[in-house]
């Protein structure tokens, strides 16, 4: 479906549970604010977020991106709200990517505090995941990350469900993830904090990146890095989780372009 022929916005505020237009808007936020950032990969990748009891009772719904669009013209009515099957459950007319459907069915339901699942391929987050070493402990961001990075084997396409458990084994607990040979991941509690997870990471892997242009790179000590993580304030929901910075990013998609609130 072409952007020019898009549908006219199919669900208003009034017509479905407030829990669930309150999500709508934050997650077609976010994907604004990725857009923004340029964590864009052509209508690929994807964002998640589970919906809250009060919407779906004791299911695990969560909303994913309309395959087919471009992470700016997302909105919070043709959001897709799907089951852990895939299934399309608000009547949208547009089709749910198996790639991203997989991954993050998987973390959603195996994980109760995987509300959000983010899911990038930036230049930087490839480029250190293609590393045989990957993430190496040489810079400020990484370490604020300090035995927080998984990894998981690239295994190809991520559109097969036998997949789930390699994929829920490697990542255990840890919040920040490494795809082998393909990407950057994270999941969170709620999307903030999700967003300043995968924004240290990928922040991380940017520096790395351009330091090893340079040459041999200053490794951080283990106790300094350990430390280093226990004084980060973003990942902490007693201290805010993200929320202050995701919100001056949404305040500057709010001044360029309202559209992701229709």
């Amino acid at each position: 479906m072409r952007a020019h022929e898009l549908p006219p916005a199919r669900l208003f505020k009034s017509s479905v549970h407030p829990d669930e237009w309150a999500a709508r808007l934050e997650l077609a936020a976010c994907y604004r604010v990725f857009a923004h950032l340029g964590w864009t990969e052509m209508i690929y990748n994807h964002i998640t977020l589970r919906l809250p009891t009060s919407v779906s009772g004791a299911e695990k719904h969560f909303l994913i991106n309309p395959f087919g669009l471009h992470y700016s013209e997302v909105t919070a009515s043709n959001l897709v709200k799907i089951d852990l099957q895939g299934r399309v459950l608000d009547g949208s007319p547009y089709p749910v990517n198996p790639a991203g459907f997989t991954v993050h069915a998987a973390l959603h339901d195996a994980l109760p505090a995987a509300h959000c699942v983010m899911h990038t391929h930036t230049t930087a987050g490839v480029a250190v995941a293609c590393l045989e070493g990957g993430l190496q402990q040489t810079n400020f961001y990484s370490a604020q990350l300090h035995e927080m990075v998984a990894y998981h084997d690239f295994e190809g396409i991520t559109i097969h469900a036998h997949e789930a458990p390699r994929l829920l084994r490697s990542i255990g607990q840890k919040q920040a993830v490494i795809l082998r040979n393909h990407g950057l991941l994270a999941w969170g509690q709620n999307l903030p904090q999700t967003f300043a997870i995968l924004w240290t990471l990928q922040r991380a892997c940017e520096i790395q990146l351009a330091t090893f242009s340079m040459g041999p790179a200053i490794p951080v000590a283990p106790d300094v890095a350990a430390r280093c993580t226990r004084d980060a304030l973003q990942f902490n929901p007693q201290h805010g989780a993200g929320q202050d910075v995701y919100d001056a990013l949404v305040r500057q998609i709010d001044r360029q372009d309202e559209s992701y609130r229709l």
